[in-house]
């Protein structure tokens, strides 16, 4: 991502942010281009809403810079807001406030008015699919419709970079499809979009690259494709069994050049250290003629759950 981005839009530059004696944000540095989706990737406390936050000018940096669409953070904060469109991992629902009301301020406070204010109003209801709610009161809307209203007040202002936080967390799988579904339409669109989340399984479908923080440190900026392989020589099975793993498990513990990744109900993901096919072959025999009732046995990428705990083990083991 940083090292052949033609036309960066976002540009973050050794952005350190301390809270007395802590440091949230690290000497973080990274570039997207325009039209990129970037995967934004942490454990909880590692710095993500923090930087996200000094991107859309809610919070200044201790040091380090942040330009977006060529403006300033720090210096040019008004002309960069009406570039952003910034989507919280919670916002305020008000009393008495129907989401058509809602919106229709959040647009007046951007600066528009009469018929294209009514006009932008009404083209974010449609494209978040909310006008059959738009006449409801903002507490009585279910979670998934509440972060579609969210969105709806990210895209008011028709912005050219979108930074959301967390948008799915807590969805239902129907609610994070339809979300997933949009983010992408945005993406089609030419937005760019800078979204952080703990479901890295559908980042990996949504984005183009992924940042990985812990700690308030950069541990990975790249293509998802540099982080869903085994490293060379070595590659990862599905073992699929008719029964709990136990027999599988002890086997793997005493078998040189098997390593295991993830216990299942019904199996395991393992970690071969000889990817040649006859070595694969091996075990799979080995496997059969322990008398275990293998019913599935493929080759998987590494999942970018696993990539991401193996760097954080990387990082924190020193090696």
């Amino acid at each position: 991502m940083s090292e052949a981005v033609a036309t960066p839009v976002i540009e973050v530059k050794n952005l350190v942010r301390r809270f007395g004696e802590v440091e949230a944000v690290r000497g973080v540095s990274f570039t997207v281009g325009a039209g990129s989706v970037v995967g934004f990737v942490g454990a909880n406390g590692a710095g993500k809403t923090t930087t996200m936050r000094m991107m859309v000018t809610l919070d200044q940096p201790t040091s380090g810079s942040v330009r977006i669409c060529g403006y300033d953070a720090e210096d040019q904060p008004g002309a960069l807001r009406h570039r952003v469109g910034w989507m919280p991992d919670s916002y305020g629902a008000y009393s008495n406030v129907t989401v058509a009301e809602y919106l229709d301020f959040m647009a007046r406070a951007f600066g528009y008015g009469g018929k294209e204010r009514r006009r932008r109003v009404q083209e974010v209801i449609d494209f978040t699919e909310l006008g059959r709610l738009k006449d409801r009161d903002m507490p009585a809307l279910s979670k998934g419709e509440g972060q579609r209203l969210c969105l709806a007040r990210a895209l008011v202002n028709d912005p050219e970079v979108m930074v959301l936080d967390e948008p799915a967390a807590g969805l239902d799988p129907r609610a994070r499809a339809e979300f997933k579904r949009l983010i992408r339409i945005l993406a089609d669109d030419g937005k760019t979009i800078f979204i952080s989340s703990h479901i890295l399984s559908e980042l990996a479908e949504m984005c183009d690259a992924l940042l990985f923080i812990d700690e308030g440190r950069v541990l990975y900026d790249g293509p998802s494709e540099g982080l869903s392989h085994t490293e060379a020589g070595q590659v990862q099975v599905k073992v699929e069994l008719l029964h709990s793993p136990e027999q599988l498990l002890s086997w793997v513990e005493v078998t040189p050049g098997v390593q295991l990744v993830e216990s299942l109900k019904m199996g395991a993901r393992l970690k071969l250290l000889d990817d040649r096919p006859e070595a694969i072959s091996e075990v799979l025999r080995c496997l059969v003629q322990l008398g275990l009732p293998v019913v599935g046995f493929s080759k998987e990428q590494v999942r970018l759950e696993d990539a991401f705990i193996g760097l954080l083990d990387k990082v924190r083991g020193g090696t």
